[in-house]
Order: C-alpha cells, then structure tokens, then sequence
C-alpha cells in the first residue's frame, strides 16, 4: 500500500493501479480521452494532466500526465490547479479546431464523452477561424456509420480493433494533421467484436446504423437491464426503447463476465423484436379460417381442449425463460413435458449438468478465462458460437506472452509497454473439423473428423492418467499431435479445457472432462467450459427429462392428440416433409410465440407472447449461473386493443381456469416462488434480484432520466391526453420518469448510465474501481467437494464406416442463431447457406469455382453453393445447421449422390 495526498487529502491505495484510475475511483473528476480501463494507458491526449509536488514545501510542482504515472509512496498531487485547467483547456481547443460543431444532428449528442470532457475543461470560446480538415467516410457495413470528420486522434479504435480484438481489416493511416482511421478500402469489418468501436471511440465517428432507423436522444429511451438471449455466455446488456421499438442495445459491465464488451450478434442481432409481422391477438384455425380471438375466449378455449384428453405433451424451450418454461411444466404435468432439444443433444445438456453439479472441477467465468496460461478447445468454433468467449481467449494470448512484465518492472496498464516485451509465444490449442478463425492465434490445429476427434481426444485423456489405450492403427499425425498437447499441458500450470453441444457429441464432453480430470488429478490448476447452444439449454434441462425426439415417437405411435409448443421452431430441428408429416397427426396444435416461424404457421391455436425487452424472467448460462432481465416497456402501453402477455401469464391463466382456480394475482413473484416449491434446485433464485417490493429510499428505479422530454406528446396523435403510466407489478422498476436515479445505490439495478456531468458511457469508469460488484446473477451449482469419475472411455464402433460421406456443422456468427434469422439486416445481407468440403474434389467431382453441389440425405435432395476448405477432412460435408430448411437432425447423417450442378 502507498500513502499519497491527493488535493490536500491523504489516501492509502495499492500500486496496482494508474493515478487517473485511482482518482476517478475517489469520485474526483479528471478529464480523458486515450485510456481506457480495459485497453490501458499509453499518454496520446495529454488532455488526463495533474500536477505534482516534489515534497510539501514545493510551491511550483511539474505537470505529469494522470494515465501513465503509477502510484509512488508520499506522492502529492492536485488536479485543479490553475496552471493544469488552462492546459487541458488548451489541449480541448486545439483538439477541436477540425472537430465539426454538430452536436444537434451527431448521433452521439448527449451520449459524447467528448462533449463531457469539453464542459469539463471549460472549453467554450472558438478561436480558431480556418478551414477545418475533410476526410471522405467509409462504407463499413450494415451495422457502423463512419464519420471521420469528428475523429479527435486519440487512436482507441485502432488500439481496440487490432491491439485488443485482434482484427487486421482496420488500422490508421496518414501523418500529422492527416491521420485517418478506416479500411483499406470500403467493405464489412471482418471482426465479431465490431460493435464495441461505437463505445469505445469517445465521439461521434462509429456510430450505429440500426440505432438510427429509430434515432432517439439517450434521455428520450426507456433503459432496463436484460441478459443477452443469443447464446450461453450470458452478457450483461441495456435495453432502450421508445414508441414500442427497441432502438438500442449497449454494452452493461458485469465484473465477472462481459465488463466493457460485446459481440456483434449481442449489439446487433435484437432487430427481430421490431418485425413488422408480428401477430398480436390469439388466433385460431378453423375450417382453413384465421378468427381471432380475445383474451378470455381464448383461454376458455384451450382449457376446454385440455380438460376433455390426457393425450397431450408441452414442448419447452431453450430460447426462452425458467418462468415460461416451468408454467409450461405445470400445465402439462412433468411427465408431459419435453425439453425441446434433439435426443442428442438433450443428452448431451443433461451430462452438463451432471458435470456442473458432481465433478468438482471449476468453470471459469468469462473473465476468468484471461487468467488461463494454456487453452485447449474441443469441437467448437466458439468465435461464432460464443464470440465473447472468442475475445476472452485472445486477452488470455496477449497475457500470456507479456508474461515477463514483472521481469521488467512494467505495470500491466501500461499498454505500449506490455506490447513491446511480448514474446510472441502462442499458448492456444485446437482440435476441430476445419479452419476456424482463432487458428491464427493457435500454437497448433489439429484437424479431424467428430468421430476421429472422439479417438483423439480419448487418446490424450489415456496420456494424461498414464494408462493405456486399446486403439490400432493410429495415424502419424494423432500420435505426433495428441504428444504436443500432452507436453504442453504438463508444462503449464493453469490450464483451461473447452468444449461444448455444437458438434454434437456427447463423446467430447465426455473426454474433454476426462482430460479436465486428469489435470485435476496432476494437482493442476484446471478449469473447464461446456457451452450449450442457447441462452437457458442449463435451465431447461434442469426441469426437463424427456428430449423432443421422445415427442415425435409418442406421435408416430399415435399416443398423443394435442401438442402445445412453446417459443420453439420444430423445423429447425426435424426435415420440413418429416414434421409436416408429423403435425399432421395432432389434431390440436397449440403454439406460443413472439415470432410467426413456420411452426407458429401450423398451430391450430396462436398465442401471441412478449419477447425479452417486453418480459421480465430468469435465465441459466453456462456456469450454471441464474440471472434476470426485465421488461423495458409493455406493449399494450402504446395499443391497448392488442393482447400480447407473458407466457407464464398465459399458461398459469389456462391452469387456473382448467382447475377452477380464482382470484390470484398472476405475477412474475408468484411464478418464481412456485418453481422454487416443486423444484428445490431452484431455491437460490430468490437471491438472482430483488422482487417487485424493493425499493430505494421509498422508490421505484426509474426506467426513464430526468431529463426525459415530451413525453407528454408521446400518444399525441392518439389521445390529447396523458394516459397513466403502467404500473409494472412483476418487477422493482417503475415505467417512468419518476424514481431512483441515483447511480451510486445499488448500481447492477440502475438502468442506464449516467453520472453529474458524465453522460456517455464512460460514466461506468467513474464507479467500477470504487465499488467493483456488478455481479449479478446466483449459480445453482457452488463449488463442492463432489468428484465424480467418468471412466474413461476404451473403444469405439470398430465397425463403422469411414467410406461414406457425412455431415459435420458449422456455424457463423449471423443466421445460425435463431432469432437473429428473423431480423432484416441479416436475412437480407447473411444468411447464405453453402457447403464445405475438401479441395481435393474440385478435380474428383469435376466443380468448378462457385458452382453448386447438389446430394441427397434422408431422403431428401439438397443443393447449395460451395466454398473449399484445405483442412476439413476428406468426406466430411459442412453444411450450416439452423439455418432454414437445414435441421439439426441432418448432423452426422450419411450423404448420397453427390454431384454438380451445371
């Protein structure tokens, strides 16, 4: 610890951190534009000036920059200093003499963190009456605007594109007054981590394209704080809204998972809320006729269904909340539920949980990772299956190899520095089906089929317990690799293991816990990731037993008459003429949804739900952590002739009226207590957020700033008057202006960020060195004592056939995922489908470059366009599962008659 004296004050802090962290953390405001507390210091702005005294008698002291001086013993210093204001003043104006002054029509207006740092300094005379420089703006694809005019040269972007994320499509070119940072050319920015140039650049030259099809001031949106619904990491995310339509989705720190980033499918992937075909009455099907219906004869309706039969079965789903999904389980009963995931994949989440729950091994949670010195990743391409993970991992690489900076005496926050000691040393490790983007970064790839990589990596595992494996005919290349990864597990100390549902073997989880095991057993310090492939596959499967494939044999088998199917797309899982074929024998098809997917296209009875920004509920990720979003506004505000609800509202309705159940109030406290009754695993929920009656010195948190305009004018066009404010009995947040606002209570549940005078983002760096507990969320399964073996696995069908052609996955960032499928954006500009296979049979099949292929498996005739790949095995087809009209159920089938197209 160090005892400085900061403006005639005294302190004790650690070394660890800068003195600009260290004062911002005391609430003390000093203004900055080049640091960044995940990218480091590295001095450009000079707009962070302090001065220091050499000892107390010293009456003149020096002016020192704040981010690139670290906390010495007995150090004084004060940061308003009349010397210190006029020079950031200075730096202010002279950043601003080719700074276009269009703070009315910037995006960035009131959300500008060079507009703070500018009020800050006092900055408010222009003197400079020259013509100010013009650069040419790029085309950076469907999500970025470019406005370089604004760019104030403090280099964030280029420093967090290629220094931090990795990325080579972008960088900065020129000198002096001519720099310029940009592409090479026009074009899509290749990264998956794009996005957070928007909040990393501290003025108005990323800015978001989407955000502007429903431009509003950041105090004219309507926040709440949400969880990411598009994959099992679980990121913490704001939501803002306004007129009914979500304009914006912005990164929400949390210590332990996201902190200051995002992907890009998080940030841009939420277009699908705002679909313009949306349904939102209850509709039913009779006699080929749409008749909709209101809320209470729908309800009668289906209770009347389901009192007269016991043939019924609920498919659940993984996309969708604990609360949502219990109610299902509820109505139903549990022996009648179904999880909504392939019998494969169903096992392959339930032996998660099983390893969540008994291995005693560690799961890392996403920060964590960056503290690995080795990472071994099985069967999964997690830069576009978990992006933010991808990023993660690229920190735990640039760490690694900067190792030696104690050896130099060189604080971590010091970026240019930690940049130039590093080694260059790769310490990432991958065993996959075909190149993946993470390759580049890889000490080696190894490559083989799913099968192959089962024998692989059982073959390590064998390695690591010292025992024997029974396996023949080993090739050059596994003996070679499987000894490399071997040796570099051994050598490390802190090694991390990840793997996970997307291939669809439940032999890789298996063996990938094997290795975790053996590690564990070698006294390393090991940690192991499982990923699934939805936002709740974990709390599904807590409270499910039966797979969907267990539904559709009861069907074929004609055991059931009536199918209610909860925010789930069969047909992303099963062949279009198979479930077709299927439906057809349910004679009572039940669908609850908030996007019309071809099976809400089927359903005999429609009901229409609030999606996440409409919906308050709790989620599972990965770690087994629960965690809750709310509800950003309620539609019916805006009409309230529509019924769109909750589906837990809607199930507990249809219960309670099947059972002749009156009087109680359905709400989202009431769901949550119930589920902890019947499902004891659950009990910790209560623990997840507070329930609707907290409040903060007698309030609600207000969803809206104070400085939220017109809102009277709002439904203008309707009614002259000012309807009510909903009130919102589910959760603690109030639909108004009018609440809690202040940001140093109880900041996880504050939702949007502002600060006195710090209106942008960079408001979190205010708070987060002071008081580092965003951590929200409860994990269901703590760290015990339990060590469950898994025995190791001795063989494998010695008999199958390795002649004929089958299909592996593979996955990109835009149109694998679900709900992103149903945004504009991206089915109009991503989502291509194509096949991958070896290069070899350009020649073989006779094909030429973009020809198509056309094959037959299950039945069916496929044909798609074709890209090569020099490392994907031979007879392995890549083809993209979830995308439309290629279901989950084609992955590892054989394919036939395989032929180009002419």
């Amino acid at each position: 610890m160090a005892i400085i004296y900061i403006n005639k004050k005294k302190y004790n802090f650690s070394h660890a951190n800068n003195l600009l962290q260290t004062c911002l953390s005391l609430n003390i405001d000093i203004p900055y534009f080049c640091w960044h507390p995940e990218l480091g210091s590295v001095g450009f702005c000079r707009l962070c000036a302090v001065k220091q005294y050499n000892n107390l008698n010293d009456s003149s002291g020096r002016i020192i920059m704040s981010c690139i001086t670290p906390i010495v013993n007995n150090m004084i210093i004060t940061t308003h200093d009349t010397e210190v204001n006029k020079f950031r003043k200075g730096i202010i104006e002279l950043l601003m003499t080719n700074h276009p002054h269009d703070c009315p029509i910037c995006e960035e207006g009131g959300n500008c963190h060079l507009q703070d740092m500018t009020v800050l300094t006092g900055h408010h005379n222009r003197r400079y009456t020259f013509d100010k420089r013009i650069h040419k703006n790029q085309y950076l694809g469907h999500f970025i605007s470019h406005q370089m005019n604004r760019c104030i040269g403090c280099y964030r972007c280029v420093r967090y594109y290629k220094d931090y994320a990795g990325g080579t499509d972008f960088g900065v070119y020129g000198a002096s007054n001519n720099i310029y940072f940009g592409r090479f050319e026009d074009g899509c920015l290749d990264s998956e981590h794009s996005g957070n140039l928007i909040e990393v650049c501290p003025t108005g030259v990323f800015t978001d394209k989407l955000s502007s099809k429903n431009y509003n001031r950041k105090w004219d949106l309507q926040h709440a704080p949400s969880i990411c619904q598009h994959c099992s990491i679980g990121c913490n995310i704001i939501v803002g809204e306004k007129y009914g339509i979500v304009s914006k989705i912005e990164n929400r720190y949390h210590s332990h998972i996201n902190r200051y980033f995002l992907c890009d499918l998080g940030r841009f992937g939420y277009n699908y809320v705002n679909t313009k075909y949306r349904l939102k009455y209850p509709i039913q099907v009779f006699q080929n006729k749409c008749i909709i219906l209101n809320q209470n004869d729908s309800i009668d309706i289906v209770s009347n269904i389901l009192k007269n039969t016991n043939r019924i079965m609920g498919i659940g789903s993984i996309r969708s909340s604990l609360e949502n999904n219990f109610a299902l389980r509820k109505l139903v009963g549990k022996e009648n539920f179904s999880s909504g995931m392939l019998d494969n994949e169903h096992k392959c989440v339930k032996l998660i949980i099983d390893i969540l729950e008994n291995s005693g091994l560690y799961i890392p949670t996403l920060y964590e990772v960056e503290s690995y010195d080795l990472v071994l990743i099985i069967g999964e391409d997690i830069t576009h299956t978990s992006p933010r993970l991808d990023l993660a991992i690229r920190q735990l690489n640039k760490i690694q190899q900067s190792k030696n900076y104690q050896q130099y005496n060189v604080p971590k926050w010091h970026n240019v520095a930690m940049l130039n000691i590093s080694n260059k040393k790769t310490c990432i490790y991958i065993v996959h089906t075909h190149e993946i983007k993470l390759d580049n970064i890889s000490a080696m790839s190894h490559y083989a089929s799913i099968r192959d990589q089962e024998i692989f990596t059982t073959v390590l595992a064998h390695k690591i317990y010292g025992v024997s494996h029974s396996f023949k005919n080993l090739t050059a290349d596994v003996m070679n690799d499987t000894e490399i990864i071997y040796k570099a597990l051994l050598s490390c100390k802190k090694p991390l293991i990840i793997s996970g549902t997307h291939s669809g073997s439940i032999n890789l989880i298996h063996s990938s816990t094997n290795i975790a095991q053996g590690l564990q057993a070698l006294k390393k310090d090991v940690g192991l990731i499982l990923l699934t492939a939805s936002s709740n596959s974990i709390g599904v499967g807590l409270i499910s037993d039966f797979s969907m494939t267990d539904v559709m044999n009861k069907i074929s088998s004609d055991q059931i008459d009536t199918l209610v199917i909860l925010e789930n797309d069969l047909y992303r899982y099963v062949l279009k003429k198979d479930m077709d074929c299927i439906l057809k024998k349910i004679k009572n098809i039940i669908v609850l949804d908030h996007v019309l997917t071809p099976t809400a296209r089927k359903s005999t009875i429609f009901f229409p739900t609030t999606n996440f920004s409409e919906s308050s509920g709790t989620i599972v990720n990965y770690e087994s952590r629960m965690q809750r979003f709310f509800s950003v506004f309620n539609p019916m505000v805006y009409d309230n002739t529509i019924c769109i609800l909750e589906a837990w509202f809607w199930l507990y309705k249809i219960y309670y009226k099947i059972h002749n159940i009156n009087n109680i109030d359905i709400t989202l406290d009431h769901v949550i207590q119930d589920y902890i009754n019947h499902i004891i695993i659950f009990k910790s929920v209560l623990n997840v957020a507070p329930n609707e009656k907290y409040r903060i010195l007698n309030q609600k948190i207000a969803r809206l700033s104070h400085r939220a305009s017109s809102r009277t004018a709002i439904f203008s066009e309707l009614n002259i008057h000012e309807p009510k404010q909903k009130n919102d009995e589910n959760t603690m947040f109030a639909f108004s202006m009018e609440g809690n606002q202040q940001p140093n209570q109880d900041m996880e549940y504050i939702p949007f960020v502002w600060s006195p005078g710090w209106n942008s983002l960079h408001a979190w760096n205010k708070y987060i060195f002071k008081n580092d507990h965003y951590n929200s969320g409860v994990h269901i399964f703590q760290r015990n004592n339990l060590n469950k073996k898994y025995d190791l696995i001795e063989r494998y069908d010695v008999n199958a056939r390795n002649d004929e052609w089958k299909i592996i996955p593979y996955y990109v960032l835009f149109g694998s995922e679900e709900l992103s499928q149903y945004s504009d954006v991206i089915s109009k500009n991503y989502s291509t489908a194509y096949v991958i296979i070896h290069n070899k049979y350009k020649k073989i099949l006779g094909l030429a470059l973009n020809q198509k292929i056309e094959f037959e498996c299950l039945g069916q005739l496929f044909q798609l366009s074709i890209q090569f790949s020099s490392k994907i095995p031979l007879k392995q087809l890549g083809l993209p599962l979830g995308f439309p009209n290629i279901p989950h159920v084609l992955l590892g089938c054989v394919v036939k008659n395989i032929r180009g197209v002419i």
